[in-house]
């Protein structure tokens, strides 16, 4: 049997290796303490559930939901924009639901991209951008990201022929895996390289919310109001630790809504109405759930690190996001997947490699937050078993 060739750029997956790993620490009675999934374990709010629980009862919300009846939560979503970031919305036409952040990722390159076109990826960056591209038949150009730039792009350093064959750029902050913030200022930039070379600007923005010390994580749509070039997608599964309920949107031009409502309505039609229900009741109803979500976070970072420096392990403070995004030490400096596979089966403690996240992750690990304090703290005990005491463990920010 014979299988399509864009297949082939999907089946490696260093996430996938690792759970390998966590089984087999598992099957030698390792207690497994799991810091490489970005998986919120907070609970939904209670207005939240209540809203949908509701839902189960009313067989109105029992049939295909298609785009008309979505209107409801559209509206949510361009009056939660506006109050939030001051930017005008018309729910008619530049809102789409979506079953989480990352159907939109996906499914967007089948909207702009030709077979052979290039996009812009951040690398590293979240593994399903490049997925979506591939499923395209898109070329993937890496736009490295360096300590010593903030974790940012530099468009400048984009070759010619290779923008004269690019469609789009994806960009994401708060950033998965570096917990990078970007300024009003570089998206301001972004907008203007991208109208300039006639590029479709994509901002996956799950970790909004996420942000600590008083930073600010501003929208593309700050640096575009007009939505010339740009599209935002948005998940609940972050700010409302609603990610097994699959449900965000995308929200920018008009073009790229309808474009990618086209695909959207080639695959599937809509998640159960009594989820967006709840999705209503988040956006629209009290924010301390939010807050409250934000405190633990910084909480669980800050006895994190304060765990390993206790430890001798020194590592930047994050300013925002659900992860701690440290450079690796030798032996391990240019292997991470060894690194992470030999910290699991000797401590039971799960962490991401950074070549998970593309190239220039490699040399990094990714440590996700979702542990009480208590169970942080004792993972750090661990992984000081698994360096040498001289061993440091060098903060992201050092070249």
């Amino acid at each position: 049997m014979e299988f399509a060739k864009r297949l082939e750029f999907l089946q490696t997956n260093v996430f996938a290796d690792m759970d390998r790993a966590k089984a087999r620490a598992m099957a030698h009675g390792r207690d497994l303490i799991d810091l490489s999934l970005g998986s919120s374990d907070l609970p939904t709010e209670a207005h939240v559930i209540e809203a949908i629980a509701d839902s189960l009862y009313d067989p109105s919300t029992h049939g295909y939901l298609l785009f008309h009846g979505t209107r409801a939560f559209r509206q949510a979503a361009a009056s939660w924009y506006m109050q939030k970031f001051g930017v005008a919305v018309d729910p008619e036409t530049e809102v789409l639901p979506l079953i989480g952040s990352q159907e939109g990722t996906a499914h967007l390159p089948l909207a702009v991209l030709n077979p052979g076109e290039f996009a812009l990826l951040l690398d590293p960056g979240y593994p399903s951008h490049a997925g979506g591209v591939y499923l395209a038949s898109g070329q993937i150009y890496p736009m490295p990201l360096r300590a010593e730039n903030g974790f940012l792009p530099k468009f400048e350093e984009i070759p010619l022929p290779v923008l004269a064959q690019s469609r789009m750029m994806v960009l994401s902050y708060p950033h998965n895996p570096t917990a990078a913030i970007a300024p009003l200022s570089f998206f301001k930039a972004a907008v203007a390289f991208c109208q300039q070379h006639n590029l479709v600007l994509v901002h996956d923005f799950p970790y909004v919310d996420l942000v600590f010390d008083d930073a600010a994580a501003p929208s593309i749509l700050q640096a575009d109001p007009e939505k010339s070039v740009s599209i935002e997608f948005f998940t609940l599964s972050k700010s409302y630790n609603m990610g097994g309920f699959r449900v965000g949107y995308a929200i920018g031009n008009a073009l790229l809504i309808r474009a990618l409502r086209q695909v959207k309505a080639a695959v599937d039609f809509n998640q159960y109405r009594g989820i967006l229900n709840g999705a209503i009741a988040a956006l629209t109803g009290p924010q301390t759930g939010v807050e409250a979500a934000v405190a633990t976070f910084r909480q669980r970072r800050d006895a994190f690190l304060g765990a390993m420096h206790r430890q001798g392990l020194q590592v930047s403070t994050p300013a925002a996001t659900m992860y701690v995004w440290a450079k690796l030490p030798e032996p391990w400096a240019q292997d991470s997947v060894t690194f992470c596979t030999q910290l699991v089966e000797t401590t039971g403690v799960a962490a991401s490699p950074g070549a998970g996240f593309g190239k220039f992750g490699e040399g990094y690990v990714r440590f996700a937050l979702v542990h009480n304090p208590a169970v942080l703290e004792a993972a750090v005990e661990r992984m000081a078993l698994f360096w040498t005491p001289t061993t440091t463990l060098k903060s992201a920010s050092e070249k």
